[in-house]
């Protein structure tokens, strides 16, 4: 955080030693690339943060429903006295 802060304090001093017209243009071309950033973003159907989280706490919720079925089916087949398949068939 230390860093980002002197590198921000670094760039606010010198916009501030800019002519006016200077610093209209640094407006300009924030925007634009600012723009130009958030159409490409949008281009990738990025998610947020949250809805990662989200799909991944379901993943793991289907991941173990899929690890307890699994324990059940061999526990059938082995109850039903049918062999297993091994774990390098699957």
């Amino acid at each position: 955080m230390l860093i980002s802060q002197t590198i921000e304090e670094i760039s606010q001093i010198i916009e501030q030693s800019l002519p006016e017209s200077m610093r209209a243009m640094k407006n300009d071309a924030e925007k634009t690339v600012r723009s130009a950033v958030m159409n490409a973003f949008q281009k990738m159907e990025l998610v947020t943060r949250e809805e990662f989280d989200i799909q991944t706490r379901v993943l793991a919720r289907t991941r173990a429903r899929l690890e307890a079925l699994e324990a059940r089916v061999t526990e059938l087949e082995q109850a039903a006295g049918q062999p297993q398949p091994s774990k390098s068939d699957q």
